[in-house]
C-alpha cells in the first residue's frame, strides 16, 4: 500500500470531538464516551479518504513543558488547574475517556508516539522532520503547525479541521502564503506567531502589532531575525513604532521564537509499527471495549478502515 505518512494530533482531535458531540452518549454504566467515538469515526474517515501508508497517533506527555515555561512564565498558565502538580484545566467528563482512546488505539495496532517533556505538535514537528520518503500529512484544527509545511526535502501538508472534516483544508507553502500574505515557507508562519503572539496560549506578542501587519513585516523583510536586525538599524525602513515596540517587549522578543517554534529534536517514545496494519492487533479486547463502552458503529467502521471491508 503506497500513500503518505500521516500524522495525527491526537488531543487536538479528541478534543473536538468532545465539543463536537453531546455528553448524551454514554456507556452503559454512565461513562460519557462522546469523544472517544468522534475520535474513532474521525480517524476511520482519515484512514479511508487520505489512505496513508503510515499513521501515527501523536500524544501530549507534557502539554506545558518547562522549557517553554521558563522562557515565558505566561504560556498557558491560564489553562492550569493545579499549579502544584502541572496539572491542564480539562472538562471532568472528557478526562476519564483519555485512557479509552488510547486503549482503542493500542488494541486496533495503530501506532502511538509521545516525548517526555514536550508536546504533540513536537513529536509531528520531529516525526515530520525526520521523513524522507514519503510525503507527509499532518492532521490538526491548531493552526501552530501550519509552520511544519514546506515543498523540500520532503513534501509537508497539514489537513486543517478546524472547521470540521468535512471542511478540512489542505495547507501547504502556497496556500500558506496566500492565505497570510507572508513567504511561502512554513517557518514565516511562526515568525507572524512570535509578533502576533497568541492569548490562548499565554502569549502576549508584540504591542501594537497584530496578524495582518505581522504578516506585511515578515513579508517585506523575509523572515524574523531579518526584521529584528533592520529594526536595529537606525537606517532601515522599518516604522518608528514598531522599533518602539521592539525596545519595549525586547525580552519577550528574545524568548518567544523557541515558545512558538515546534521542536524537531524531541526524544520519541514510539509504540507499535508505524506501517497502517492490514488486519486488527487484538480483535478480541476491541469487541470488549466495544461493548464495554458501548462504542457501536464508529469502532465499526475504524475496524473497516483498517482492514479494507466494505
Amino acid at each position: 500500500m503506497s500513500g503518505p505518512l500521516v500524522l495525527l494530533d491526537s488531543a487536538g482531535l479528541y478534543f473536538r470531538s468532545f465539543y463536537a458531540l453531546p455528553e448524551s452518549m454514554t456507556s452503559p454504566d454512565g461513562v460519557p464516551v462522546n469523544a472517544v467515538r468522534g475520535f474513532a469515526g474521525m480517524v476511520a474517515q482519515i484512514i479511508t479518504e487520505r489512505r496513508p501508508a503510515r499513521l501515527v497517533a501523536c500524544l501530549d506527555a507534557d502539554w506545558r513543558p518547562a522549557f517553554r515555561v521558563a522562557a515565558i512564565p505566561s504560556y498557558k498558565a491560564q489553562r492550569v488547574a493545579d499549579p502544584v502538580n502541572n496539572i491542564e484545566e480539562v472538562p471532568d467528563t472528557l478526562t476519564p475517556q483519555v485512557p479509552i482512546i488510547i486503549e482503542l488505539l493500542d488494541a486496533m495496532g495503530l501506532c502511538m508516539a509521545q516525548a517526555i517533556g514536550y508536546e504533540a505538535d513536537d513529536v509531528i514537528g520531529t516525526l515530520a522532520d525526520r521523513e524522507t520518503d514519503a510525503p507527509v500529512e499532518i492532521i490538526t484544527g491548531d493552526r501552530d503547525l501550519f509552520q511544519c509545511v514546506r515543498d523540500e526535502p520532503t513534501p509537508t501538508r497539514v489537513i486543517y479541521v478546524g472547521r470540521g472534516w468535512s471542511k478540512a483544508e489542505v495547507i501547504g507553502p502556497l496556500e500558506l502564503a496566500q492565505r497570510y500574505g507572508l513567504p511561502p515557507r512554513g517557518e514565516a508562519y511562526a515568525d507572524m506567531a512570535v509578533l502576533r503572539g497568541d492569548p490562548s496560549d499565554g502569549l502576549p506578542g508584540i504591542a501594537g502589532i497584530g496578524e495582518k501587519t505581522a504578516a506585511k513585516l515578515i513579508s517585506k523583510f523575509g523572515s524574523l531575525q531579518a526584521l529584528v536586525a533592520a529594526a536595529a538599524d537606525a537606517s532601515s525602513d522599518v516604522p518608528l513604532r514598531v522599533r518602539t515596540a521592539f525596545v519595549a517587549d525586547a525580552k519577550y522578543l528574545a524568548a518567544a521564537p523557541k515558545v512558538v517554534a515546534v521542536a524537531t529534536d524531541a526524544p520519541l517514545d514510539i509504540r507499535g509499527e508505524q506501517k497502517m496494519p492490514t488486519e486488527i492487533a487484538d480483535l478480541e479486547r476491541v469487541r470488549e471495549l466495544q461493548e464495554r463502552w458501548d462504542l457501536g458503529a464508529p469502532v465499526d467502521r475504524l475496524i473497516a478502515a483498517i482492514t479494507g471491508a466494505r
